[in-house]
């Protein structure tokens, strides 16, 4: 198991340095560059390795923290987690990784961010991880949210507890996936 606390040490946001390294060819990248992009390939190699991402965040302003934007900003790179072809038309990108699963661990102070929910149309914390997980090789995407926290209270007290039996049931779901993978695979 990998754990990275992208809160308590954030990655590096990019540069125009950083993008100049990412889209040079990797036999052509100066030391420099190379030097630029090792956290990125760090990084990327935990995805690699990863079957499950959990990400547990809160709801900064109606979406990531920065600390999160800059670690999903490290992890999609060309040629490394996504290609780029334009003969592919209009959809030009395409993942390289895929069959990953990400799980979204999430808190707000205010509540209703699920579809048809009084925020909902300010819920942009799920929506950008889903669209960006998709060129970091997550092929499924589960969210739970414990919500009210400003609020406090039974409402608050039942978001939790909703959360946690989610979780629990989540678990197990995904253990006993995995489980029957890896039977199909012996």
């Amino acid at each position: 198991m990998i754990r990275r606390d992208v809160g308590r040490e954030p990655p590096a946001i990019i540069s125009e340095r950083w993008i100049a390294a990412a889209f040079e060819q990797k036999g052509r990248r100066t030391a420099e560059q190379v030097e630029v992009l090792k956290q990125s390939d760090t990084l990327i190699d935990e995805i690699r390795r990863a079957d499950v991402l959990l990400i547990a965040t809160p709801n900064y302003n109606y979406g990531m923290p920065a600390a999160l934007k800059a670690w999903v900003d490290q992890v999609i790179r060309v040629e490394e987690t996504f290609s780029f072809d334009l003969a592919r038309g209009d959809q030009p990108l395409e993942p390289i990784l895929s069959g990953r699963t990400m799980v979204i661990l999430s808190s707000s102070g205010e509540f209703g961010y699920a579809p048809g929910g009084p925020n909902a149309e300010h819920n942009h914390l799920e929506p950008h991880l889903r669209s960006a997980g998709r060129l970091f090789g997550v092929s499924s995407t589960f969210h739970i949210a414990i919500e009210y926290e400003e609020f406090g209270g039974e409402r608050h007290a039942l978001s939790k507890a909703e959360a946690h039996r989610r979780a629990r049931e989540l678990a197990r779901q995904l253990a006993s996936t995995s489980v029957d993978h890896c039977a199909e695979q012996a």
